[in-house]
């Protein structure tokens, strides 16, 4: 179920505080520019992507989305962006990131809300395509 917060949760430090959690539990969604729509990468909260793995995995250059096009895209706000009632040009996948924890909190649409999740559980119901590795080594 939704977690629904008084505080808000639209930056992985404000969701961390907010969930009483660490900030690499936290399932950030970033959204890049692709020829056929919108990549969205959902990794540790803590973790950055790494351009060289991205651009061998997805054979395009790292272009995030404006606010403008993420909520076009998402249907979601900055701050809000979860791959959950996203538009059919959104193609989800999952950093192996999230495989080190036993939950995940990705947010739910809206800048104040998060749902608890094993991340097989993300995959399945984000209707991920796939695992990657994209992420900066630590």
């Amino acid at each position: 179920s939704i977690i629904t917060l008084d505080e808000s949760s639209a930056s992985v430090e404000e969701a961390a505080k907010a969930l009483h959690i660490q900030p690499e539990q936290v399932a950030k969604s970033l959204t890049f520019s692709s020829e056929e729509g919108c990549i969205m990468v959902l990794l540790a909260g803590d973790r950055k992507v790494h351009n060289g793995k991205f651009k061998r995995t997805f054979h395009t250059k790292p272009h995030m989305l404006s606010s403008d096009q993420v909520l076009a895209y998402t249907n979601h706000e900055v701050g809000g962006v979860c791959p959950f009632g996203v538009n059919d040009h959104v193609f989800v996948y999952l950093d192996r990131t999230l495989q080190d924890y036993d939950f995940v909190y990705p947010a739910c649409g809206e800048r104040n809300n998060a749902i608890k999740l094993t991340p097989q559980q993300l995959f399945e119901i984000s209707q991920a395509i796939d695992w990657v590795d994209v992420a900066k080594d630590q």
